[in-house]
């Protein structure tokens, strides 16, 4: 069943395990906004920096370099280029908010600015975890077609790799800071959905139901009300038996959704009595 989701790069993406020691940090951010950003979207980046920047101050990063030497030769000239990228990655995880991000919009040196101060819970990572590969696809089904940059009417299909057995849930967050379960599909009773390693997956697609009818799936259209809008998909995976959040039918037609803060909670408890949860979450932009 084909459903429309009126939904009103930060990929963080850690490949370890969890410490058992949870901590409450805080950390401040300023967002110097670009010319062709929303506000909404702007104050969303703010928040998600100034969390990882709590995160590195309290935790540390991991600093990564890779230089590479190419030889080009023609007409018996040889030119020579040398590329020298980089990159790090925190050492922690963000849990959950102890309060509500505060933003406050600024103008520095002529332009607009916005500074976010957050506080929360989260822990160190410490351990190798299950490297699972989880990509955001547009309008077809194939790796190419993977996207974060969607328009409205745009089809969204997710592909799924893991290196071991375990359990799978989706959740898309909205602007209006509603969750939609998105997997398991409505029409599973059990709460769960078992997925098995070395195997490739291409969910909300009926030409590959994977381990269920073809009928059972659910197909998603992204459509979006205002000019840009931003979503958030968690993909939620474990090797230990789990079920989907609370949520409800509101909506005929619609996936089960709850509000965000229910959402965090049952995501909260659950990684809380599972430290070998992981959870992948991807922003995608939703344009007119």
């Amino acid at each position: 069943m084909r459903h429309i989701l009126l939904v009103c790069m930060l990929i963080y993406s850690p490949h370890w395990s969890y410490a058992q020691k949870v901590q409450t940090i805080s950390g401040e951010y300023l967002y110097h906004v670009p010319e062709d950003a929303t506000l909404e979207i702007a104050r969303r980046t703010a928040i998600e920096r100034a969390r990882l920047q709590a995160l590195a101050t309290a935790f540390g990063t991991i600093v990564s370099q890779v230089n590479s030497t190419h030889v080009e030769n023609t007409d018996g000239r040889s030119d020579l280029s040398f590329l020298s990228s980089g990159g790090s990655e925190v050492k922690g995880e963000w849990i959950e908010d102890t309060r509500e991000p505060v933003v406050e919009i600024i103008h520095e040196r002529g332009m607009l600015a916005i500074r976010a101060s957050v506080a929360g819970r989260a822990r160190e990572i410490v351990a190798s975890s299950i490297d699972i590969e989880a990509r955001i696809l547009k309008n077809g089904t194939d790796l190419r077609n993977e996207d974060s940059n969607f328009r409205d009417g745009d089809d969204m299909f997710l592909y799924f790799r893991t290196p071991a057995d375990g359990y799978l849930v989706v959740y898309l967050v909205d602007d209006e800071q509603q969750a939609y379960c998105l997997l398991p599909y409505m029409s599973n009773a059990t709460g769960q959905v078992g997925v098995r390693n070395d195997r490739d997956y291409v969910f909300f697609s009926s030409e590959h139901p994977g381990d269920v009818p073809k009928q059972a799936v659910d197909e998603y259209t992204l459509t979006c009300r205002q000019a840009v809008e931003q979503n958030d998909i968690y993909v939620v995976f474990s090797t230990n038996a789990f079920v989907k959040a609370n949520d409800a039918q509101v909506n005929d037609g619609a996936p089960r959704q709850l509000d965000f803060a229910g959402f965090q909670q049952w995501l909260t408890r659950s990684r809380m009595r599972d430290k070998g949860m992981v959870v992948r979450k991807t922003t995608i932009t939703v344009r007119k």
